[in-house]
């Protein structure tokens, strides 16, 4: 059992940590050596080009702790969830409604609590779970990919997530093994909570899976976030990976996320951005072998005076690859989406096809988007486009819906519906798709 640690991120709290973990001589050592990298790198600021556009100086990282045991067990005090399946510590989970699951994994303030995998997929080799667990029983497996693709040397944040990360789940899918049943994984905070959860996903050649993976906490719950996700596809592997950040409007939100994929590979990568006050995130997608394919969909909304920051990247590393990104935001009351998205073409990434395109739906005055798409092409044999858009919903079509019997408020969720429907084509998980719609339905307010 951990003990209960003072807030702050200080070397005496880390020591601490570390002595009330049991774990491999390799994971302290990378431990050490982040949290020194932590302590030398000095904190984001506006003069850097990645956080120009983001602002964080009225968050207090010494407001916040590093994990303990018993924070969980406070969770249905301390949020207004109410509790499902008869776990009074578990939120209620947007994305595995309706879904016949192979396995799901919860966890709490960086703590896992619950873990299942059906035993067939157990007795083929395939590995999903509590990350912490998994290093020890498992390094052979864990210790050549955890932070393979991620750098903790990205910035602090990177830093202090790779000395300190906690409550993290592995999937791990052998050669040729394909999963029929998605997995689900669910990552929660009491309020004012830390959560450092990792997420590592291995797919070994020619293997399959699909991951839905969400985030939750109290509507208005103060928080702080600070993660990863690695996502590895070998050759011939498969891999849809939907994650849904659905944080309380309070909770600071930072992470750094990367897939590499390798020679004829397949990733479709969809990500649903509705909650946090703030939110910092890198999704890169680095295509390294040849005839690799991935597909990046990104579904944003904000309210009250949220502010998301998305930096994505796709990396063409190898010919004949194809990327495809589409992120779309609608923006109410006085929030603000910043997407800075950017492809890269290395000199022998030659027949490349990567685009990019970023949409926004503004709902009121006040909101703001900024959308800066990108190119830095090295190769001459390319097929590379970009393009962004930002605009009103149109009162022309909003007075049609109303002759047609509807009130303006179902109006403008009609047509709020319609603008992001063509990310919602992309998933291809029914009940994945209703529960994004009917999430961000919820959310629209009538505005004049």
């Amino acid at each position: 059992m951990t003990s209960t640690l003072a807030a702050g991120f200080s070397a005496a709290t880390f020591d601490t940590f570390l002595q009330s973990r049991s774990e491999p001589s390799w994971l302290t050592a990378q431990r050490r050596a982040n949290w020194e990298l932590f302590a030398t790198l000095p904190p984001p600021g506006r003069t850097d080009e990645d956080w120009s556009r983001t602002d964080i100086r009225l968050f207090k990282l010494d407001q916040f702790g590093l994990p303990h045991d018993g924070a969980a067990s406070a969770y249905a005090a301390n949020t207004d969830i109410a509790p499902i399946d008869g776990i009074t510590e578990q939120p209620p989970a947007l994305l595995r409604a309706g879904v016949d699951l192979a396995g799901q994994t919860v966890a709490i303030d960086s703590r896992i609590t619950q873990s299942e995998l059906d035993p067939a997929l157990a007795k083929q080799g395939v590995l999903f779970g509590s990350l912490d667990e998994l290093c020890a029983s498992h390094g052979e497996i864990v210790r050549p990919a955890l932070f393979s693709a991620i750098s903790p040397k990205a910035d602090r944040f990177a830093a202090l997530h790779a000395a300190c990360w906690s409550g993290g789940t592995l999937l791990y899918v052998p050669r040729g093994v394909k999963l029929e049943r998605p997995l689900h994984t669910l990552t929660a905070m009491t309020a004012g909570g830390t959560d450092l959860s990792h997420l590592l996903v291995v797919l070994e050649e020619g293997a399959e899976a699909t991951l839905l993976s969400e985030t939750a906490g109290g509507h208005d719950a103060s928080g702080f976030h600070c993660g990863g996700i690695e996502l590895i596809l070998r050759p011939g592997s498969r891999l849809r990976y939907v994650n849904l950040q659905n944080w309380g409007l309070g909770t600071w939100h930072f992470a750094h996320q990367k897939a590499v994929v390798e020679r004829a590979a397949r990733l479709q990568w969809t990500i649903g951005a509705l909650g946090s006050r703030l939110a910092k995130v890198n999704q890169h997608v680095a295509l390294t072998g040849s005839d690799a394919a991935a597909q990046v969909n990104g579904v944003m909304f904000t309210e009250g005076k949220q502010h998301l920051t998305y930096n994505t990247l796709q990396h063409h590393q190898a010919p004949n690859c194809k990327s495809d990104l589409l992120y779309k935001g609608a923006l109410q009351d006085r929030a603000r989406l910043v997407w800075r998205g950017m492809i890269k073409v290395d000199p022998e990434a030659q027949k490349t096809d990567g685009y990019q395109r970023n949409d926004n739906l503004m709902l009121s005055d006040n909101a703001r988007a900024d959308s800066i798409p990108g190119l830095e092409i090295e190769a001459d044999d390319v097929r590379c486009t970009h393009g962004a858009t930002a605009g009103r919903v149109d009162d022309e079509l909003v007075f049609y819906c109303q002759t047609r019997g509807l009130t303006r408020k179902e109006a403008i969720r009609t047509l709020v519906a319609g603008f992001f429907q063509q990310v919602f084509d992309r998933i291809t998980i029914e009940s994945v798709r209703n529960a994004l719609g009917a999430a961000i339905i919820r959310r629209i307010r009538e505005f004049s």
